[in-house]
């Protein structure tokens, strides 16, 4: 059976099309393709009033799929001006067969986008997933590229924006901004991540009718709603109490910095873990948060010896001093989950001997990692962690012996078993201090309820951007969302998915 959610990189993309084009009396892929994104062209263009379609058909088989489109498109009656960037001798033998039927179509071709003339939809099919961030785009593509963009119409891309790498989801020089993204098989990589989510706009998977299961075996997948909703926690009791839903330590907290401490413990008590224990480094801390008293504060020593910590968080606002090293030093030796964030990751890269603490536990061990971070843990620069996150991931996880969390537009989930998964939530009101902090305290309070580290990660973080993307609907962002509010409507989703829309009606005994 085929997962609807599963993401393939270029080169399974490619065996793909390999193993069905050998195939005796396989459907032609392309001619597949290119009904699918007519029929969504088509859909866009339901309102317009002039039916006038720009097609941009490059060299290769992104522009025979587009060349396709076209042939489609004219059929059902659309004006379609086609702009063909390649040459039919070096096409493929399935581009050269569109070119020619397009042309005995009486389908036209042009060199440029003609002056003065008006379009619902631009398909763009200059390049598909052969373009990588290595070889960038030449100066008459991305001038062409450009004028695209400036045209400001919708645009509908065939299988990636083109000028996209579909593995990284960096750009190849330049990029069209695309409003629909008719991606053909399967997921790639580089839609979900980084720039990726900036162009792509609204992603649509065209299957083709391909048994997938039977060709490739993925190992990445999208982190979406239904996936999520089989982690959640279950009803609680009516006669539960808090030592049933766990207990939450938190070490950090550095002079100037105790709040990032504060705000992990905050989110573990708001997603529901039964008690939050923070031990805080800075000495002229209070012993009390008045805004907030439900949390317990203690001298972080004292926190070592309470026995019942179900998972703990070290490195918000934890600072780099001697103290907090000899801290998560003596954390690491702990026989419990741990979450790894902010200075207890710039700890473990300046030193072996906790890179070594961290190999070695035998217990679930998670990083939570911004690209900064990873690129100190790695010790390479930011620059080649956004060359390649999906790599990047990969390589922390085969470094720690760990799950990993690489945080930023598309969030990567990574285990050690190899599987990858590409977070669908968030928005840029996460882009302020204290969110991060906020995603370790959900991530520990779920591992604290019972769910299975691996499965709390995923849902945390999906729950992190999902509660960003619902405070949009209330004007409460993208501009000045703060992590408290964050905290706020996490807890509100994840009541929601667990009850429904209103949880009273499963905890009512008498009628009135």
């Amino acid at each position: 059976m085929n997962n609807p959610t599963a993401v393939f990189s270029t080169s399974q993309i490619r065996e793909i099309e390999r193993i069905v084009l050998n195939q005796s009396n396989a459907p032609s892929l392309m001619e597949q393709a290119g009904f699918a994104a007519a029929t969504l062209a088509k859909e866009a263009m339901l309102t317009s009033t002039t039916q006038r379609v720009l097609i941009v058909a490059g060299p290769g088989n992104n522009g025979g799929d587009a060349l396709v489109v076209a042939r489609y498109l004219k059929s059902w009656g659309y004006q379609v001006t086609v702009i063909f960037t390649g040459n039919e001798s070096k096409l493929s033998v399935e581009a050269k067969q569109a070119f020619e039927k397009w042309i005995a179509d009486k389908g036209t071709i042009v060199e440029h986008i003609p002056a003065n003339q008006q379009w619902d939809i631009i398909i763009d099919g200059l390049f598909g997933i052969g373009l990588t961030s290595t070889r960038p785009l030449c100066d008459d593509y991305q001038a062409l590229i450009h004028s695209i963009n400036q045209m400001k119409l919708p645009v509908l891309s065939l299988d990636v924006p083109s000028g996209l790498d579909a593995d990284s989801g960096n750009i190849a020089g330049a990029i069209i901004k695309a409003t629909i993204t008719a991606t053909f098989i399967g997921f790639k990589p580089g839609l979900l991540t980084h720039d990726g989510c900036n162009y792509s706009g609204r992603i649509v998977l065209c299957n083709l009718g391909l048994d997938l299961a039977s060709l490739v075996t993925p190992h990445a997948w999208l982190l979406n709603f239904s996936l999520t909703q089989s982690y959640l926690p279950p009803p609680r009791r009516i006669n539960s109490h808090k030592g049933v839903y766990g207990s939450v330590g938190v070490i950090g907290g550095s002079t100037g910095m105790v709040g990032a401490a504060l705000l992990a413990g905050s989110a573990a008590l708001k997603i529901g873990a039964g008690r939050v224990y923070i031990g805080l480094i800075a000495k002229e801390a209070l012993s009390v948060d008045v805004q907030q008293p439900e949390l317990m504060l203690h001298p972080i020593d004292h926190l070592f010896e309470l026995n019942q910590i179900n998972s703990l968080i070290i490195g918000p606002g934890l600072g780099t001093e001697l103290a907090a090293c000899i801290y998560l030093e003596k954390a690491l030796q702990l026989s419990i989950p741990i979450l790894l964030d902010a200075d207890a990751l710039n700890l473990i890269a300046c030193y072996p001997e906790l890179q070594e603490l961290v190999c070695t536990r035998q217990f679930a061990t998670i990083l939570t990692p911004h690209v900064a971070e990873a690129a100190r843990l790695l010790q390479v620069d930011i620059a080649t962690i956004q060359a390649n996150r999906i790599s990047a991931t990969e390589n922390l996880v085969k470094k720690f012996n760990c799950a990993v969390v690489l945080k930023g537009a598309g969030s990567i989930c990574s285990f050690p078993n190899g599987d990858i998964y590409f977070n669908t939530t968030g928005n840029p009101g996460l882009s302020s201090a204290g969110t991060g902090d906020i995603l370790s305290g959900m991530i520990a309070a779920l591992i604290a309820q019972n769910l299975e580290p691996e499965n709390a990660l995923l849902l945390a973080v999906y729950l992190h951007g999902a509660a960003a993307d619902a405070l949009l609907k209330t004007l409460y962002g993208p501009v000045g969302m703060t992590a408290t509010e964050i905290i706020d409507s996490a807890r509100c989703l994840i009541n929601q998915w667990i009850y429904g829309v209103d949880a009273s009606s499963s905890y009512l005994r008498l009628s009135e």
